[in-house]
């Protein structure tokens, strides 16, 4: 660390420092500065250091220290004014409204003493001449603050009346204060109406948007504006991360997570700042603070993750129950104090409030990686759920239940038969009752319930329903088929076959029955083709004719049994349209793309028409990916629309991930990034509740980070993308994901101003697409990593990407950034140890690397093309020439001649290149002549600039007035004229 020898060198000092990040080491510099100021012996130099001081103190969890500094400088203003610069008396004034909010933070200062600074403030800012509109800002603060809301309601009418002159706070900060107060008075859409021009970027400051996003969460929550929260989350918390003096914005974006069902992902908030449950130099933002930790704890002890391992304050183990009474007593203990002081209940009234709300939302997926806090919930169809039944239910309303549920297909319908097996133990039942129970616990049970299917047939038989025995044998047959022994499956279901048959035939039995046991036998063939397309009979993998054309007499047996017959039992429907499915599959192992996409269709539409859409979900996911083979993505969205409609809520979370994620790819192809973000979110939330979040939500964030980014929303992208990057792997999926996801963070960052972390992404890919056979990729990475090293003014790194970048393009035979490459190194090295000279040589080499690409380019676009790359490198090298003069030349007015007329020399070139392109050259033309006119003024030859402007005008007279280019040219030209007078 250098020693401050002077006041140059002390300004810079404090200058470095203010760039620091917010925290208790810049705190620590600053006090060394103002050590160091004393020693000066300089008055502006002390005061200097004394504001620096104040400033950093304020903006960082110590701002109870900054009251010493500013008494300081008070007394030094009240002594000896003189001493003072017109920016260091205006920065005094200014840190008064620092003062009084500072006051109204800590509760040890009497009310009394604080009314008494508003007088203060309010008499020097008379005396000083300025208007009163801070004044009265700050008594509505301290009014809003006590709960006396009439005075309140006053200074915010007195306030907004006043003018505004030097002393107002900035618009963003005085529109943060009044929303907030909308807010209090539960107006929360008049206060995001006042947000509105800081949200939109109109007006911003050092903490803005950063306070106003985190303040307008609940607002928007309570408005049902969802996508606005979450976006404003994901954007909000990204400013407040790194400023440590925000811990009250920083407790905002805890709350929303409490609220929003994501408090998993309140936790990582608090791992995040564990500081922030101790540091005391501002007790409101703490008061804040453990407020919605009590929150956030508590809402994790109702869901009954009170046992739960927490980040609480340092030094001790938490659990979610200990952190939340920990928090609650500190919080009531903060508030009472401030009560105290106040002489009211109001902060207590609020925090209790606070610390008392309810979730606005089950659960708002945030597109980041998360974990569910609380119990998945139950799938359930509306149908399906059971009346509400005091004490224990009955065992015969139980069976009707199951029943009803069997007969209509409903969703766990097993789950309402295990119940009633459940309910059954000990209990004498008849044989129909047994074979029901029976015959849906071996479904349950899968190949291990084989044996239970010949149990239940026995006592179908003996409750005297021989087809319900043949039809729970024949579904015992199919499990033994799914199981491998498809040949003695067969055999077995050939005699139930005729059985059931011969039975039907005496009408001995129903349509159902027998449809059971004939489409038992028509599965099992299913199951035959299947094995033999895999191979297990033909070496190729295709259905031999002999078993392909016996599933299919066996499919279409069922359906001339059941079609037609159906009436009002839904089962028998269902039969017909699983009979249309196989179908399908048949006609899918024969090649027949689009009759196996057509019957797919018919099956999944028979089985909405049922009232079974549950079942039509994996037909028209079906339909989606035939779509997709055949050309045709309109078919392949609607059939995916279709799936999620009918599949909502009964497929299981996987399922539901896939097809949201599916689907949000269909429309990204179609370039919808609005509604392709939507289902990539929902896919990233479904993947995590299905606990996939390392590989299908990975996937599904990288995706929707893009779509994110197609729509300029390059904050929220960035928090999806960096969140996607630690699970998005190449064994998984794949280096090409890995690539993009890093290049687009880096695009983000870039547009974010992140330059350096820009860098550090974009070289990340770079280093992974460096092994790939095909470069391109490559060499754009690293041209990218080297345009965010030049703008982090990392200039030696940039050169070196630059010249990476420039090699990898002539080896690609890409002339056009080759010369791109080696202009930006031309600005690098003006800007660095290599100087004058060294631009010179790089643009130098610039101009021939496109030189020579012309003389070999037979292509009259690619000559086209050159010829405009050459222009704009003429016009670049003279640009570079004519700041290539250094303070300290010797001769200096000498070299300066020599550099103006080399320019002068370049812009000619440059316009003779645009002018041999016609009209497509034509700005590029007007550009370099104005270029040339300056170059012309400054060499002290106004004549001839203005002859060049009046060229100008006259290439431009009766073009498109309209046009911007030309409006801006004329403008140029016409002030260029004004030399000449």
């Amino acid at each position: 660390m250098s020693e401050i020898t002077d006041f140059d060198a002390l300004r810079r000092a404090m200058a470095e420092n203010s760039e620091q990040p917010e925290g208790p080491a810049r705190n620590a510099r600053a006090e060394q500065l103002l050590a160091e100021a004393e020693k000066l012996n300089i008055p502006l130099a002390v005061i200097e250091a004394l504001g620096h001081q104040l400033k950093v103190y304020n903006y960082s969890s110590e701002k109870d220290r900054m009251f010493v500094p500013f008494a300081r400088l008070l007394r030094l203003w009240d002594e000896r004014p003189e001493d003072f610069d017109e920016y260091e008396a205006h920065g005094l004034h200014w840190v008064f409204k620092w003062v009084s909010a500072g006051m109204l933070d800590q509760p040890h200062i009497p009310l009394a003493s604080i009314e008494k600074w508003l007088g203060e403030m309010e008499h020097r800012y008379r005396l000083a001449g300025h208007s009163e509109r801070a004044v009265r800002s700050a008594e509505f603060s301290v009014a809003a603050h006590v709960g006396d809301l009439e005075r309140a309601e006053r200074a915010y009418g007195a306030w907004l009346a006043a003018d505004r002159d030097r002393m107002a706070d900035c618009h963003a900060c005085e529109l943060h204060g009044q929303g907030a107060w909308q807010v209090k008075c539960d107006r929360d859409a008049e206060a995001l109406e006042l947000w509105r021009p800081v949200l939109e970027g109109e007006y911003s400051c050092a903490h803005e948007p950063h306070t106003v996003l985190a303040s307008s969460l609940t607002p928007l929550l309570r408005l049902g504006r969802l996508d606005e929260a979450r976006a404003h989350h994901l954007r909000g918390f990204r400013l407040v991360r790194p400023m440590e003096s925000m811990r009250g914005a920083y407790a905002d974006h805890v709350e929303f997570c409490a609220l929003t069902g994501n408090e998993a992902r309140g936790l990582e908030l608090l791992a995040e700042r564990p500081a922030y449950f101790t540091d005391t130099g501002h007790p409101r933002s703490r008061l804040d603070f453990m407020a919605v930790v009590t929150l956030l704890t508590d809402r994790l002890t109702g869901l009954g993750l009170g046992e739960r391992q927490v980040p609480g304050p340092a030094g001790l183990s938490w659990t979610a129950r200990e952190l939340a009474a920990h928090a609650r007593a500190e919080a009531l203990e903060l508030a009472e104090r401030f009560d105290r002081r106040n002489g009211t209940s109001y902060v207590g009234d609020r925090v209790r409030a606070r610390m008392a709300q309810r979730p606005l939302v089950d659960r708002l997926p945030l597109g980041v990686r998360t974990v569910r806090s609380a119990p998945q919930p139950v799938i359930t169809s509306p149908a399906s759920e059971a009346p509400e039944v005091p004490g224990q239910p009955d065992l015969s309303d139980l069976l009707t239940e199951a029943r009803r549920l069997s007969r209509t297909l409903q969703p766990h319908a097993l789950e309402a038969w295990a119940a009633v097996a459940r309910a059954a133990e000990g209990t004498e039942l008849d044989p129909r009752d047994r074979a029901e129970i029976a015959d849906h616990e071996a479904m349950s049970q899968g190949p291990e319930g084989i044996a239970l299917f010949d149990e239940a047939a026995v006592l179908y038989a003996e409750a005297g329903d021989p087809g319900e025995a043949l039809a729970a044998r024949a579904r015992g047959a199919y499990v033994r088929a799914l199981t491998g022994e498809v040949d003695a499956a067969l055999t077995t279901v050939a005699a139930l076959y005729d059985e059931a048959l011969a039975l039907y035939a005496e009408n001995a039995t129903g349509v159902r029955q027998t449809a059971s046991v004939v489409m038992s036998r028509a599965r099992i063939l299913m199951r035959r083709v299947h094995e033999d397309a895999e191979g297990s009979w033909d070496s190729e993998g295709t259905e031999s004719p002999d078993v392909r054309a016996a599933a299919e007499r066996a499919v279409l047996e069922v359906l001339a049994l059941v079609d037609g017959r159906a009436g009002g039992d839904v089962r028998l429907a269902a039969r017909a349209a699983e009979a249309r499915a196989m179908l399908a599959e048949l006609a899918a192992g024969s090649g027949d793309v689009e009759r196996t996409a057509e019957l797919f269709r018919q099956a999944a539409a028979e089985y909405v028409g049922a009232g079974l859409p549950w079942f039509a979900v994996e037909y028209e996911v079906q339909v989606a990916a035939l779509a997709h083979q055949l050309g045709e993505p309109a078919e392949a969205e609607r059939a995916l629309r279709a799936a999620l409609e009918h599949g909502a809520p009964y497929v299981e979370p996987t399922g539901r991930a896939q097809l949201h994620l599916q689907l949000a790819e269909v429309l990204g192809v179609r370039d919808e990034a609005v509604e392709a973000a939507e289902h990539a979110l929902e896919a990233a939330h479904w993947a995590d509740e299905a606990g996939e979040s390392a590989a299908l939500g990975a996937w599904a964030r990288h995706q929707l980070g893009g779509f994110l980014l197609r729509q300029g929303r390059c904050a929220e992208a960035a928090e999806v993308l960096e969140s996607a990057l630690p699970d998005l792997s190449a064994e998984t999926h794949g280096d090409g994901a890995v690539v993009q996801a890093q290049w687009w963070l880096g695009d983000c960052l870039s547009e974010l101003g992140e330059h350096r972390a820009a860098a550090e992404r974009r070289l990340q890919a770079a280093e992974i697409a460096r092994h790939w056979p095909e470069q391109q990729d490559h060499a754009t990475l690293a041209h990218l990593a080297a345009e965010s090293l030049s703008n982090a003014g990392l200039l030696d790194e940039a050169d070196q990407a630059y010249a990476r970048a420039g090699e990898l393009w002539r080896s690609l035979g890409n002339p056009h950034f080759l010369v791109r490459s080696l202009r930006a190194r031309a600005w690098l090295a003006l800007r660095g140890e290599a100087g004058a000279e060294g631009a010179r040589e790089l643009m130098t080499e610039a101009v021939r690397g496109c030189e020579r690409a012309l003389e070999d380019a037979a292509d009259p676009v690619a000559r086209e093309q050159l010829t405009a790359e050459l222009g704009n490198t003429h016009r670049q090298f003279g640009d570079l020439l004519a700041r290539s003069t250094a303070e300290g030349d010797e001769d200096r007015d000498e070299v300066i001649q020599g550099a103006f007329e080399a320019a002068l020399t370049q812009m000619d070139r440059a316009a003779a290149v645009f002018g041999a392109l016609g009209a497509e050259g034509l700005h590029g033309r007007t550009g370099a002549e104005l270029a040339a006119g300056w170059l012309e003024a400054d060499l002290g030859r106004p004549a001839e600039a203005a002859a060049r402007a009046r060229g100008v005008l006259a290439v431009y007279e009766g073009a498109d007035d309209a046009d911007e280019t030309v409006q801006a040219r004329r403008a140029e030209a016409t002030q260029m004229l004004q030399l000449e007078r």
